[in-house]
């Protein structure tokens, strides 16, 4: 089987994301709203799909890497909602799920590793496919400011204590090339962002509407900004679709 990405770090994973705590308790309350199951794709370590099953709400978690997935379980059995968690072996654009859900989430991220638009809204699609009528995908992904980019390109910075991170930016592809180490372990990946207009047409495409486009986790309205929290609904032809600002209408 060939090496995941994030088998290299997937014991460093959680210290190096240890401060990352902003986004769990949204996700908790999306999924406990939901009414569950959840399919949480790229679940990685169990961060957000263990508070979750704390909730009392059943998830399905899918990840392509075995080694996070081996985290996340050990996670899940320590805090005693191992009944609740099914972690799954897969690719976020072809998931190994049958089952349909009224709620999908993509948390951290994840979506910027897909490279290119066709990716993106493969994955998109994939996620919008899992869906009951009525159902919805919340996603959260960032497009970087000037000043973000000024301040950290090209730099090793101590991200938590003896953790090391390093961020180089291409403006004109719009890629980050995202370095991390530790004494023991290192990994480099590759992060690829868009505008929310773009955005907007890639959700479109995936047949779905756009419900709320938040700026941050504590539902604040996007007013574009670096952070966009995306939450989306199977399309009903008895609403218009939403759209943003500056957005195409094709894909």
């Amino acid at each position: 089987m060939t090496e995941a990405l994030y088998d290299r770090i997937a014991r460093l994973y959680d210290p190096w994301s240890v401060s990352v705590t902003e986004d769990i308790g949204f996700y908790v309350e999306e999924a406990v709203a939901s009414g569950g199951p959840v399919v949480e794709l790229a679940v990685g370590t169990g961060r957000i799909a263990v508070p979750i099953a704390r909730a009392g709400v059943p998830v399905i978690g899918v990840d392509e890497s075995p080694g996070m997935l081996s985290v996340a379980r050990t996670y899940a059995e320590r805090e005693g909602v191992s009944s609740l968690v099914d972690l799954r072996l897969g690719d976020l654009r072809d998931p190994p799920v049958d089952e349909r859900v009224p709620l999908v989430t993509i948390p951290f991220r994840s979506l910027l590793h897909m490279p290119d638009d066709d990716q993106k809204r493969r994955a998109l699609t994939a996620a919008a496919g899992l869906l009951q009528p009525g159902g919805r995908l919340v996603f959260d992904v960032f497009s970087p400011s000037a000043a973000d980019i000024e301040e950290t390109d090209g730099l090793w910075l101590e991200r938590e204590q003896g953790i090391f991170e390093r961020a180089d930016w291409d403006e004109r592809s719009r890629t980050l090339v995202l370095s991390v180490r530790d004494r023991e372990h290192s990994a480099r990946m590759e992060l690829h962002w868009l505008s929310a207009p773009e955005w907007n047409v890639l959700v479109e495409a995936a047949g779905l509407e756009v419900e709320a486009l938040y700026g941050w986790f504590d539902r604040r309205s996007w007013s574009e900004g670096e952070d966009q929290i995306w939450v989306c609904r199977t399309r009903s032809t008895r609403s218009p679709t939403r759209t943003v600002p500056g957005a195409s209408t094709s894909a």
